[in-house]
């Protein structure tokens, strides 16, 4: 489901969006870090835009040490259930093809920076914040 806010991330940001297992394993398979914007459906979910609106400033905030793609609608209920983030919208995160962590719904700002700073932090291990 399309929506302009999260067309503005492909088009104004260039960032990718994963229509398929190939490109999802692709672009997370990559050295560094990886932020997978997983949106959900934005009529049934107004946090969605806020989450669109969100990312930018956060990746901005980060510098540069993570880049960023938006799951497309069909591989989406695969990425939730594998990655065990099943709320939307949400970030899920990865480093070198291994997820290693996840941030369901909207947060408040410091909860954000808090949270990513711990993700970003982490090795292999993988850490979902609360629902």
């Amino acid at each position: 489901m399309t929506h302009p806010l999260i067309d503005r991330l492909t088009t104004e940001f260039s960032w990718p969006k994963l229509d398929n297992q190939h490109d999802l394993t692709e672009f997370t398979s990559r050295e560094g870090v990886h932020v997978l914007f997983v949106p959900g459906d934005p009529k049934r979910n107004l946090e969605t835009a806020d989450v669109a609106v969100i990312l930018p400033e956060i990746k901005q905030a980060f510098q540069g040490r993570f880049d960023c793609a938006v799951v497309g609608d069909d591989i989406e209920q695969k990425v939730r259930e594998e990655t065990k983030v099943l709320k939307t919208p949400s970030l899920i995160f990865y480093r070198e093809g291994q997820m290693i962590g996840g941030i369901p719904r909207v947060r408040d700002w410091d909860e954000y920076m808090a949270r990513i700073t711990q993700i970003l932090a982490q090795s292999a291990t993988c850490e979902i914040a609360d629902a």
